[in-house]
């Protein structure tokens, strides 16, 4: 048990942690954002700090350990993850942390890889290293979300962006040119989320009645736009899209039936992915276990009315994030007017509200299911971590 003034300080430095691991988000698939940092208790100065690289590798322990240098000898690490036991593309982070001679590690959760699974703390108390794990667990599961659900559940975390008239509905343009629901300051939150997904999905409809680009536009975060995908019963006009003209610049994947002629579209760069519909609906898992096996852990759901509905009824949105315009009287969106416009459209029973703000005139409000600890085990693939 550690001293009880030394507690908050634990805080302080998982929190910074944490939004180290948040910074990685959409840059590290398939391996999780992990945030480290490298502290010494008895000053309170932090020695070292550090995210895992773009692309997975190097991971954040070893980052952190090799800017701390000499100084990691009898500090404390704070990671935001268990580090991993495996050998692998990459040697042990345990074995890195124990070798730098770290005197403590706090760890925010273990990791369900099953190659990991307790195994990286087990090996750090073996050597003779103090571990406190359990600091800031929620925050910390919800970082990790998408490599969680990727091992345990063989699918991304899905979260719905939505963006909503005054009257709570989704203004359509047709012809190829969209109306904007919100103001300016709100679409770059919303590209913000692009830039912090693997992948971005639509449906047919949306292609066809605005044209979407599906890029992160923001200043800086260009090169971090996510894969886009479409899921399209027939491709009639698909390859007229700016989407497939931009297909050699960003990666763009389409699912659509078996016998669908796609040569249009293939010309054009895309990747196709022939499915089975049943009942001539997509069978949402398998997409989802096609997109585990390619590597995306995180998924920005963009597309319409129809697209939500079918991911919430099939039970895969985890999270949602509505940008809500305001009326004529600039009256601010109460919490229950919120899930109010979100239940048109998704279920939110079992959600809890973790931000609410005002974007310039406009209200986001964001919702993520009820952390179900464990969830569903079985159809493990050991990631790359």
């Amino acid at each position: 048990m550690r001293p009880a003034e030394r507690s908050g300080f634990d805080v302080q430095m998982m929190q910074i942690a944490l939004g180290l691991a948040a910074r990685g988000l959409g840059r590290t698939a398939p391996n999780p954002s992990v945030g480290a940092v490298i502290a010494d208790e008895h000053t309170g100065e932090v020695i070292a700090r550090a995210w895992t690289a773009p692309g997975g590798r190097p991971h954040a322990e070893t980052i952190a350990i090799a800017h701390a240098g000499d100084r990691a000898r009898g500090a404390t690490m704070y990671v935001t993850l268990e580090p991993c036991s495996h050998h692998g593309v990459t040697r042990p982070c345990a074995d890195a942390i124990v070798e730098a001679g770290l005197a403590r590690v706090v760890c925010a959760i273990e990791d369900p890889d099953p190659r990991v699974a307790g195994r990286g703390l087990a090996r750090l108390r073996s050597a003779g290293i103090a571990v406190d794990r359990g600091v800031l667990v929620e925050g910390a599961h919800w970082i990790a979300a998408g490599h969680i659900l990727r091992v345990t559940e063989r699918r991304p975390l899905v979260t719905a962006k939505l963006a909503l008239d005054s009257a709570g509905s989704v203004p359509r343009g047709g012809a190829g040119k969209p109306v904007w629901a919100t103001g300016e300051s709100a679409r770059a939150a919303g590209h913000l989320l692009r830039a912090r997904s693997d992948a971005i999905l639509v449906g047919r409809g949306t292609v066809i009645a605005d044209d979407p680009l599906l890029t992160c536009r923001l200043p800086g975060l260009e090169a971090r736009s996510p894969v886009r995908i479409v899921l399209a019963r027939a491709l009639a006009g698909l390859e007229k899209s700016r989407l497939a003209q931009s297909a050699r610049q960003h990666p763009l994947w389409v699912f659509c039936p078996e016998a669908a002629d796609s040569s249009a579209l293939r010309a054009a760069g895309a990747e196709i992915f022939p499915v089975l519909l049943i009942g001539g609906e997509f069978w949402l898992p398998a997409i989802m276990e096609t997109l585990v096996a390619r590597g995306i852990t995180r998924l920005l759901l963009e597309g319409g009315p129809a697209t939500w509905a079918a991911f919430s009824r099939a039970g895969l949105v985890d999270a949602a994030v509505l940008f809500h315009a305001r009326g004529a009287d600039g009256g601010e969106l109460s919490p229950a007017g919120g899930l109010a416009a979100l239940d048109r459209y998704i279920t939110t029973e079992g959600f809890d509200i973790y931000d609410r703000r005002t974007i310039a005139g406009d209200d986001m409000l964001a919702v993520r299911r009820q952390w179900h600890r464990g969830g569903r085990r079985g159809h493990n693939e050991p990631t790359q971590r």
